[in-house]
């Protein structure tokens, strides 16, 4: 809060000297009056002297002391005459200053009343809020005043009214005449009645500061900005000046330290005895290097004891900005950082890289280690590391394939198809399972082949960016060759190679299946299935035992193999039972094929033990279509139609009808 200031303060105004002239003025008025009783006196003696019967010599002595008093008395009433006139002289030039001084001054000045209204303003002040005078002097001063500082206008004409106040000065803000705020500076006297004391009026000077305010206004939100910097990055800042005597330091820096303002303060040295006794000998050796001129700034981290015992981190750098004729450091100016979050980051970061080291040395001795080859890429799908198996199965030393691109080393094809097996990296967003393939070959340089089971995983950081690729496989050729002879084994017979019964009736239920869907009701033939039975093979196996049965059932076999077609399926049902499905539709085609198995059959030429053996064969057809029902129906009206072959007289064809109820129509064997 703004308030007056007690004490008396002269201003040179021209209202101050009238006021000064007053009191010689006023003497000078009593002093004619008495000179003028005392002429009266003198000429009232000297008639009453004349009555009185005196001498000569007495009436000469008062007629002397008459005449010289009225030329004194002439001579003081020329003095006063002049001194008259001179007073007015000097008041009119004293009121010609105070008019010139008020109208030529580059600061406001009033003249106020002790009732707050303006008695007199000069053009400055007038200008300053945007008034004439003729306006400003209508106007009291609680008028003009910016509502939240009427309090110190107030406060002051309290003082000077009861006589606490002769001068004063504050500051505070007008409003001018648009409506918006200047501030000012008051500076001001209080003119009194010289005998009584009682104020009659103010002259204040009035100072704009309105542009001074809103600098200062803008320094002290700049500083406050600065220093709330320096406080968020932990930082304060250190003032070297040997002509003050010492270093000064900020708020934030002391504040940093665990003290005060001004705690530390002074000695210049006192920072070093504050610095870790590891850390002196460092920081001294960076204080001279820089005070030599060998480095533009001073820069060290040390560890600084705070106030409550504890050590922090702290990072120095400072500059010398002023020497001495000599070359000695007169003023520098630094900052110190607060950085022990730093220096436990990094001590924290030290420790990971050594356990990640650690880590990763055991990653690469396991690596080196495990049977499974193992190769690395980078984003760029260039090779990053190889194992000794990877090296060994791809015939690329690793040395030749780091940084080459993943095809250059490793090079994977499907094994049905043949088409390569892409690795590449996921689709932007996509989910990054792991892509396994038991079905791919390795193809190396030299065009070796090897059959391979793969894993290829993704590596994702943890922003989700594909950062390259693992590739895990293993030699599978042994285990690929018995797993294909397992695979044949379990849907061939083992005797003569042909599929066998259950593989035959998957395959079987699977063309009904698809004949019903593409016949889509039509009932037309897609397919017919032949049931072949053998004809005297039981007495080949009693004269020449099984072993001749066998050898004649893988004729057999080969026979019926070798007169269908590619695409018909032959597969041995049991025993002398085989069963054929014709890719052919047609009841005609059908007749045709099995016409044919029977000749071949009967031309076989076998002979066991120079024994020579004649068998034939039976067989019955049904077709296969969308309105034939199931499989084993099919398979059904084949083995009846086979049947009633055999009771045909043996080695002809019988067609099952379409209609179910209809018995099988044998055909001659020379049919």
């Amino acid at each position: 809060m703004l308030q007056g200031y007690p004490g008396k303060k002269r201003l040179p105004t021209g209202v101050a000297r009238i006021v000064r002239l007053q009191g010689p003025i006023r003497l000078d008025k009593h002093a004619a009056p008495a000179s003028l009783v005392a002429g009266f006196a003198v000429a009232a003696a000297l008639v009453v002297l004349s009555r009185l019967d005196l001498g000569a010599e007495a009436l000469r002595l008062c007629l002397q002391v008459s005449v010289a008093m009225t030329i004194g008395e002439l001579f003081f009433a020329c003095l006063f005459i002049g001194r008259i006139s001179k007073d007015r002289r000097q008041i009119a030039e004293s009121e010609q200053r105070f008019r010139r001084a008020m109208e030529d001054s580059a600061i406001g000045i009033a003249v106020v009343g002790l009732d707050g209204r303006f008695v007199q303003t000069n053009p400055a002040f007038a200008s300053m809020l945007g008034y004439s005078r003729e306006e400003i002097e209508a106007l009291t001063f609680f008028q003009i005043t910016h509502p939240d500082d009427l309090h110190v206008g107030r406060e002051t004409m309290e003082g000077i009214k009861a006589g606490t106040v002769n001068a004063f000065q504050f500051e505070k803000r007008y409003l001018k005449k648009d409506g918006t705020a200047v501030w000012a500076h008051l500076a001001g006297s209080v003119i009194r009645e010289e005998k009584s004391g009682r104020p009659l009026y103010l002259v204040s000077q009035i100072e704009d500061i309105d542009a001074r305010k809103q600098a200062k206004a803008r320094i002290a939100e700049a500083e406050t900005r600065w220093n709330f910097a320096l406080a968020g990055a932990g930082q304060g800042v250190w003032d070297l000046d040997i002509r003050k005597g010492g270093t000064t330091y900020s708020s934030a820096l002391v504040k940093m330290l665990g003290y005060a303002d001004g705690e530390l303060d002074g000695d210049p040295d006192r920072w070093l005895t504050m610095i870790h006794p590891d850390d002196r000998e460092t920081v001294a050796e960076a204080d001279r290097a820089h005070l030599d001129g060998q480095t533009e700034f001073f820069e060290a981290e040390f560890r600084m004891r705070h106030k409550d015992g504890r050590w922090i981190w702290i990072l120095d750098r400072g500059k010398a900005i002023e020497r001495d004729g000599d070359g000695r450091l007169v003023r520098a100016i630094g900052s110190l950082t607060d950085i022990t979050r730093r220096k436990e980051a990094e001590e924290r970061l030290t420790v990971s890289a050594a356990m990640l080291a650690d880590e990763k040395e055991r990653l690469r001795v396991t690596l080196q280690s495990i049977g499974d080859a193992v190769i690395c890429t980078n984003a760029a799908n260039r090779v990053t590391f190889m194992n000794p198996v990877a090296e060994k199965l791809t015939g690329v030393p690793a040395e030749a394939a780091l940084g080459k691109t993943l095809g250059h080393v490793y090079w994977a094809v499907d094994e049905e198809t043949g088409h390569r097996i892409g690795v590449t990296r996921p689709a932007i967003g996509a989910e990054t399972p792991s892509d396994q393939n038991s079905r791919a070959v390795l193809v190396r340089r030299d065009d070796i082949r090897c059959s391979i089971r793969q894993v290829v995983s993704p590596i994702m950081n943890e922003r989700n960016e594909f950062c390259g690729l693992v590739i895990v496989f293993q030699d599978f050729t042994d285990a690929r060759a018995l797993q294909r002879q397992l695979a044949h084994a379990a849907a061939h017979d083992a005797l003569t190679g042909l599929a066998n019964r259950s593989s035959f009736i998957r395959t079987m239920e699977e063309i009904v299946d698809q004949a019903r869907k593409d016949a889509a009701g039509a009932g037309g033939s897609d397919h017919q299935f032949m049931f072949i039975d053998l004809d005297h093979f039981k007495l080949v196996n009693d004269t020449g035992g099984h072993a001749a049965g066998d050898a004649l059932l893988k004729r057999v076999a080969q026979a019926v193999r070798g007169v269908l077609g590619p695409e018909d399926s032959v597969a041995r049902l049991g025993g002398d039972e085989f069963a054929v499905i014709l890719k052919s539709g047609s009841t005609a085609g059908a007749r045709i094929a099995a016409r044919s198995v029977i000749d071949a059959i009967a031309g076989l030429n076998f002979t066991w033990d120079a024994r020579p053996h004649a068998i034939g064969a039976s067989i019955g057809v049904a077709a296969i279509n969308a309105n034939s029902g199931e499989a084993d129906e099919i398979i059904a009206r084949a083995d009846a139609a086979c049947y009633a072959a055999k009771a045909a007289g043996r080695g002809c064809v019988c067609v099952a009808p379409d209609d179910k109820s209809r018995p099988p129509a044998p055909l001659a064997a020379a049919s």
